[in-house]
């Protein structure tokens, strides 16, 4: 038996540019998404549209919560699960072991979400990412490609169902007198306890002590790591659904699926916006102090919205690399998208440095109109460094640190330029 082929961190030449490119759409994305609870409170920034806000402020914040919130998420999402498969294909390539690898990768993964939650940003996805990928590889590496779709639809809809069904519960048992008022006092000390956490967010992060911030970020990131018994489904689904793209091949082929990419732009993405014009006219605001069927049938056509418009925002990128104008536009993210770990922590350090109180200090002090300016303004300078720094080197940083311990320091840093002759 020959000697298997040593497996390395994917070369230049390697990579599927159209993950790369969207790669740097989500981190747009992302950091319009996030930009609200970074500046303010974390959990005030996750409840939906703030009917506090006026003028220009509340229709910024609309927007962003109808156009952005939650979308990208999935996008991210939907890339892991891309980058999930194209190392398993790469692993059965090379004839080597695949599980051990993705596991020191997991773990590393798992370590700089840790770091990155209770010392920069409790909003972390990271450390989600890393403990929803184990069922990844337990479950999902040996089922057949034409399954992978129906796992995923399964998988994202379970907490639709649960959200439904206990809104049902909620709306019977509030339909009883006696039982109303023992489920009002537990919905009451919900919503008290949600106060309790803005309020405690508030004064960690835009004080000056930073210590104390560290305290609040790990009671944050314990908080985050419980809610993924009950919202994890969603990562897990839209993991699936990204190793299909792969191994189904749309992605790296997708003049192959011209059907498949035009229902995601024609009709994915104007169902989705009109499911989430209608869940946002419903419940604009996810308030703690509810559950009944209209707050959950708000939240089950947001989560389906999300989907939707994420695939149909996804397939209008991969139409735009089609096209030679927007092609050559869209391929200026791509090195955005491959140092996409370093970026997304840069964005968290940068809003660290600029909004808390043992920072600048500019903590609650940006209007809300404002904020999509700082996050264009920020992601523009990072697309710019992406391209200075891949000039000169292979990965990003955080990059090179994570594929280093990920294949035991085989991953190179430098671009190599040719001899002369």
């Amino acid at each position: 038996m020959g000697t298997a082929t040593v497996l390395q961190p994917i070369s230049r030449n390697e990579r599927i540019e159209a993950m790369d490119v969207l790669r740097g759409f989500a981190l747009l994305g992302i950091f319009l998404m996030n930009i609200e609870a970074m500046v303010g409170p974390l959990m005030a920034g996750v409840m939906g549209t703030d009917p506090a806000l006026r003028g220009a402020d509340y229709t910024v914040d609309a927007v962003i919560h109808i156009l952005v919130q939650g979308k990208f998420y999935t996008l991210f999402s939907l890339l892991f699960g891309m980058g999930f498969a194209v190392m398993m294909q790469r692993a059965e390539q090379a004839d080597r072991p695949f599980r051990r690898l993705y596991l020191r990768r997991t773990l590393g993964l798992l370590v700089i979400g840790l770091l990155h939650s209770i010392l920069i940003w409790s909003g972390d996805v990271l450390v989600s990412y890393a403990l929803i990928s184990l069922p990844l590889l337990l479950m999902f590496r040996r089922k057949s490609v034409r399954s992978l779709p129906r796992w995923s639809t399964a998988l994202y809809l379970l907490p639709v169902g649960l959200m439904l069904l206990f809104g049902l519960m909620g709306s019977m048992m509030q339909a009883s007198p006696d039982a109303a008022v023992e489920f009002q006092k537990g919905i009451e000390a919900q919503a008290a306890g949600t106060a309790a956490t803005i309020e405690a967010q508030r004064l960690a992060f835009g004080g000056s002590d930073y210590f104390a911030a560290v305290a609040q970020r790990v009671e944050d990131t314990l908080t985050m790591m419980g809610y993924l018994l009950m919202f994890g489904w969603h990562v897990l689904g839209m993991f699936v659904l990204g190793a299909w793209f792969v191994r189904g091949g749309a992605i790296a082929r997708p003049a192959e699926f011209p059907r498949l990419f035009g229902a995601l732009r024609w009709v994915a993405l104007p169902v989705g916006l009109a499911l989430m014009l209608l869940s946002w006219w419903l419940e604009p605001t996810m308030a703690a102090d509810r559950m009944d069927m209209r707050m959950s049938v708000a939240y089950g056509l947001h989560a389906v919205a999300n989907l939707l418009m994420c695939l149909g925002y996804a397939a209008w990128v991969m139409r735009g690399l089609q096209s030679p104008a927007t092609g050559r536009a869209l391929a200026w993210l791509a090195p955005a998208g491959r140092m996409a770990l370093t970026n997304y922590l840069m964005q968290s350090v940068i809003a660290m440095l600029v909004f808390s109180g043992y920072g600048l200090g500019y903590f609650e002090q940006l209007p809300r109109a404002w904020q999509p300016v700082f996050v264009i303004v920020v992601f523009a300078l990072q697309v710019l460094l992406s391209h200075a720094w891949l000039a000169r080197h292979r990965h990003g940083p955080m990059e090179h640190l994570w594929r280093a311990w990920t294949y035991g320091g085989q991953a190179r840093t430098r671009v190599e330029t040719a001899a002369a002759p």
